[in-house]
């Protein structure tokens, strides 16, 4: 009797009455939802986003790019690194930020403290399988302005600074601006 796990482990190729048989390539759930994903994600992009593909023919990889227009953030450019994992949409993506700045939700590592992309959370708006890779640019976008938390911080030297002093927190994130303006 063979069983799935034995013809899954079977070799590329099978001979059958002298032909070769190619086994037929299955595409992943993650693939199938990226295609219409990403097609959505690029018609509802912000007007302070932009997103690159290194390889357009790899939809699970790519650079988010967020320049605020208003904030204390205003004029910059930080670039996230978004990779959506094989267990998408249950899974949210795995996203980094490859700028250096100044923030209380995003740390010198480039970590990201955002709801959105925990698996839980305990404000009930951590990942869902409804969730959409829209829905993390606009997160993402969001972190610049309305989303921004002090309260919660995943900089905490940051935050303090915004509490103690609002100017000296605003010379700071400028500073951290003109020095990626600087590496361009």
């Amino acid at each position: 009797m063979i069983t799935l796990n034995r013809k899954l482990k079977k070799d590329v190729t099978e001979t059958t009455n002298g032909l070769t048989v190619e086994p037929v390539k299955r595409i992943s759930v993650r693939d199938k939802l990226l295609v219409k994903e990403v097609q959505e994600m690029n018609e509802n992009l912000p007007m302070t986003c932009s997103v690159h593909f290194e390889d357009p023919d790899v939809l699970s990889e790519f650079i988010l790019t967020v320049c605020p227009d208003e904030g204390y953030w205003t004029g910059g450019k930080f670039r996230f690194s978004v990779f959506v994992t094989e267990d998408y949409n249950m899974a949210p993506p795995k996203v980094k930020c490859l700028t250096r700045l100044w923030h209380p939700n995003i740390n010198v590592d480039g970590d990201i403290c955002l709801s959105l992309l925990r698996q839980t959370s305990i404000d009930e708006h951590g990942w869902a399988p409804t969730r959409r890779l829209k829905d993390v640019v606009w997160g993402l976008n969001s972190l610049f302005t309305d989303l921004l938390n002090f309260e919660d911080p995943l900089n905490i030297e940051a935050a303090e600074m915004y509490k103690k002093n609002k100017t000296e927190f605003q010379t700071k994130v400028q500073e951290y601006i003109a020095v990626t303006k600087g590496k361009r």
